[in-house]
């Protein structure tokens, strides 16, 4: 897990770096070193659960939002039959946008579940004994 963690510190903390340019990098650039915070946290076995559903509950709650909101997921797959999402990096339209930033929280709140359900198991382990 230690590896797994370290690759998804490099990515997450890449992911904020590009969103410089984006139109709310406000909320994209915290997002991702949230995210790549609690991989360090893993790595360091450092188990912290509210600092994890303190991220879950955010990232889906946003990202609900992201997949019912009129311009978002629903309308790119039903309204828009799911346009190339990398035609170009510039999304000059929402659905793309905002299914674009459904990916990228999709891919975070998976990293964040699996080390959740890792580090459980783990102190669960350790406050029982069991090897």
């Amino acid at each position: 897990m230690k590896a797994f963690n370290i690759v998804f510190i490099v990515i997450f903390v890449t992911f904020a770096g590009l969103q410089y340019n984006d139109p709310d990098p406000y909320i994209w650039i915290p997002v991702y070193l949230y995210a790549a915070l609690l991989c360090y946290l893993a790595i360091s076995r450092k188990y912290n659960a509210v600092l994890y559903i303190i991220g879950l509950t955010a990232y889906l709650v946003y990202a609900g939002y992201l997949f019912f909101d009129k311009t978002g997921v629903l309308s790119w797959a039903e309204e828009h039959d799911a346009e190339n999402l990398v035609q170009t990096m510039k999304a000059t339209k929402p659905w793309i946008e905002e299914t674009r930033e459904f990916g990228g929280l999709f891919i975070v709140i998976v990293v964040l579940v699996i080390n959740m359900i890792w580090l459980r198991k783990r102190v669960v382990k350790t406050a029982y004994n069991i090897h």
